[in-house]
């Protein structure tokens, strides 16, 4: 039997030559090399060429497809094949017709997805609130641009903005649409690059026109005040919290809950839900629904189907005799996707960096561009003027004396010579002398004369206002404010999702269904819960801590029991003692910045069981001065679990205290200084983000170290610190009343 020729192994052709001879020899490369060679390319091209959108509002397929919609005609002519507006943009994008055409699909007015589409469709093309309703295929639909399409390409052709080769460099698209008003702001937009996302909901047209119309004016204005809240394409109602929506435009990130509209027939016992959350779908709901009925928690519902037809997205829900309807809608609110909360991530690309933007910020940077963008436009047209002022100027020479450009014309013996001999007999440059070259016969007349002559004076008054407008900012900025009024006037409409205010809705308590029983509840200084049944902690032994962590906070309450965790960024977290599991002492218990979703690197600092809320807080600030403030400012009529501006943030925190009576209190501060206060002093408060009453007169480089009851405080003389009014400076502290171990702050 003949042996089996073995073939030599191929060598990657990129390989080290002094390794290219040894068989099977692996070379060893960082793995750090690896990642930056073969990964950090594909994350860049994500990033920037792919799924975050530009200071445009628009992502490069978005562009590509709208910029060959544009100069197929697609502007003012009628529509055409879908397929046919994809072959085309198959030249600047290379990802396919399948991924083209959904991109034109979300653009189109027919699926809804945005305020004001750019895609003026016929046929099916799907709805953005309907995960199952297939859009048809791009053979069957045509289209053409919206009118709004006119406020990105208006500049277009003036060189506005920069254009870049395609990806086969065998022709030019724009880098970016001169968009007339913050398209950014107004389509909605989302995308998941690598390592990070962007979100951006959508905001009514004439509010953001406002909005960046009264940023020009003042760049101090206020945005909440014309911005007033997101707007969807699918309408609904949006619960409006004025402190977390100050947060989003400040900080570019967080979230509103939305919520779907409904109408009761009582003729027939049904609801019709006809607007749903643009962050979910009709199945989604539909599903959850089913869910629910099947696992017994809804009862009051026989029946609900899907009715959405051409004259809308409709949901009936039949009713079981005896129903109230709006309890049982407020309970599909909590329980289904019929309320939702829509997240917001102002991620944007800014000459190619990703950056989280506010609104303000986001505003500036885009008026900034836009700034740019009418400055290269102005400029632009005061060259193409001062081109054809040059040229009527030699005409001008020219005709002054027609008698003699002729005589040159005929005395000439060659073509190639007549232009060199004008620009000699007039003293006009070649590019004059061409343009006089090619006038008409039929022109040399003294009508034609005299309009050029005028047109040569009307020239030089624009070219004059036009370089009056570059070197002036403010006519900039009135340009913009002009085009923003333009656009506002034209395609500007009624809000959509409606706006209502949290302390106007009535909220369904959620049934007091959870098992209520005596816990024991623990808090470590590191963030450490646990609740431990009476049981468990007979059989526990000793409570278990990270090393480095110890008891703060032990309460004894039951299951059902309502906590408040106090953190240093001045808010605070509200929970059930139920939404934690029982635990036993041998574990570390639930580390509550994770569990509460607490911000990066923020801290509890204590726990307050309100009760019937009734009470008050005292907040001690290192500054020597303390807030008493009732502890019923935080009660809150919705099931809200994060409240903002919980205490002030003007001096850093000593200790907090539940004050259910008045009492005597110990306050020490690093002098040593001490003086004992009756809380009886302390004149309560309306806001909680007061700083208070001053307290403890303290030195500019001590501070307030220690808050306690008089009795744990060591003091023996206790008449020698009482004071009978504040502020006051206290007592230097003797050695015999700092005798005691200090005690841990209340």
């Amino acid at each position: 039997m003949a042996k089996k020729k073995t073939e030599p192994k191929a060598v990657h052709p990129t390989a080290d030559p002094n390794v290219m001879g040894l068989r099977g020899t692996v070379v060893e490369q960082p793995i750090t090399s690896t990642l930056d060679e073969n990964y950090m390319p594909y994350a860049m091209s994500v990033i920037v060429s792919r799924a975050i959108p530009e200071i445009d509002g628009f992502k490069p397929s978005h562009r590509k497809l709208l910029y060959t919609m544009y100069k197929m005609g697609l502007l003012t002519g009628n529509r055409t094949k879908s397929a046919n507006i994809v072959g085309q943009t198959m030249r600047l994008n290379p990802h396919g017709d399948a991924a083209i055409y959904e991109t034109m699909v979300r653009l189109a007015k027919g699926n809804e997805s945005l305020l004001h589409p750019f895609v003026d469709s016929k046929g099916n093309f799907g709805k953005v609130y309907s995960r199952d309703m297939a859009y048809a295929a791009s053979r069957y639909t045509e289209a053409k641009l919206a009118p709004i399409c006119a406020e990105l390409f208006r500049d277009l052709d003036c060189d506005a903005v920069d254009f870049v080769d395609n990806y086969d460099n065998t022709t030019k698209e724009p880098a970016l649409l001169p968009t007339t008003y913050p398209n950014v702001l107004v389509s909605a937009n989302q995308g998941i690059a690598v390592g990070m996302a962007s979100q951006i909901c959508g905001f009514n047209l004439g509010e953001v026109c406002d909005t960046t119309i009264g940023l020009l004016k003042n760049p101090d204005h206020d945005i909440a005040s014309t911005l007033l809240a997101p707007d969807f394409s699918t309408g609904g109602q949006i619960l409006c919290e004025p402190e977390e929506l100050r947060r989003i435009y400040e900080t570019g990130r967080g979230g509103v809950k939305v919520r779907a509209k409904y109408r009761y027939l009582k003729s027939e016992n049904i609801i019709e839900i006809y607007e749903i959350p643009y962050s979910t779908s009709l199945e989604a709901i539909l599903d959850k629904v089913s869910e629910l009925m099947k696992a017994g928690k809804i009862k009051e519902i026989s029946d609900m189907r899907d009715e959405t037809d051409l004259s809308g997205l409709k949901l009936a829900v039949d009713l079981k005799r005896g129903a109230d309807p709006d309890k049982l809608m407020q309970k599909l609110f909590r329980l289904t996707p019929l309320q939702d909360t829509v997240s917001c991530n102002f991620n944007i690309l800014i000459a190619g960096m990703p950056r989280v933007l506010g609104v303000r910020e986001l505003l500036e940077e885009w008026l900034a561009w836009r700034t740019e963008c009418v400055r290269r436009r102005v400029y632009f047209v005061l060259h193409k003027k001062q081109e054809k002022l040059h040229l009527l100027q030699g005409l001008k020479r020219i005709l002054l004396d027609i008698d003699k450009a002729i005589e040159i014309i005929r005395q000439t013996e060659e073509e190639a010579e007549v232009v060199p001999n004008l620009m000699i007999g007039f003293g006009i440059d070649q590019v004059q002398a061409e343009y006089v070259a090619e006038i008409k016969l039929r022109n040399i007349n003294k009508e034609y004369i005299l309009k050029r002559v005028q047109e040569t004076a009307s020239l030089e008054g624009e070219i004059e206002d036009l370089e009056d407008t570059l070197k002036k900012p403010a006519r900039i900025r009135k340009i913009i404010v002009s085009e923003l009024e333009d656009v506002r006037k034209k395609y500007a409409q009624p809000r959509k999702t409606e706006i209502i205010y949290s302390h106007e809705v009535e909220y369904e308590e959620e049934p007091e269904d959870i098992p209520d029983y005596p816990v024991t509840l623990f808090l470590s200084r590191e963030g450490y819960f646990k609740k431990i049944t009476p049981l468990s902690l007979r059989m526990g032994g000793d409570q278990k801590f990270k090393e480095g962590d110890e008891l703060f906070r032990r309460v004894e309450a039951t299951n059902n029991t309502e906590l408040m965790f106090f953190t240093d960024r001045q808010q605070v977290y509200k929970v059930r003692a139920a939404d934690f599991a029982d635990s036993k002492a041998s574990l570390l218990g639930d580390y509550l910045p994770t569990k509460l979703g607490m911000d990066e690197d923020e801290k509890v600092i204590d726990m307050v069981l309100p009760g019937d809320y009734s009470g008050h807080l005292l907040f001690f600030f290192e500054n020597g001065k303390c807030a008493r403030v009732a502890l019923s400012a935080y009660a809150t009529t919705s099931n809200r679990r994060k409240l903002t501006g919980a205490y002030s943030d003007k001096s850093p925190l000593t200790a907090l205290l539940h004050l259910t009576e008045d009492r005597e209190l110990a306050l020490i501060s690093t002098e040593p200084r001490a003086l004992l206060l009756h809380t009886s002093l302390l004149a309560p408060k309306s806001t909680r983000s007061t700083q208070g009453v001053a307290v403890m007169n303290i030195k500019p480089r001590y501070h307030l170290e220690r808050v306690c009851d008089f009795a744990d405080s060591g003091i023996v003389n206790l008449s020698r610190y009482r004071v009978r009014s504040i502020p006051a400076a206290g007592a230097l502290l003797r050695e015999e009343d700092q005798g005691r171990e200090q005690m841990t702050l209340l």
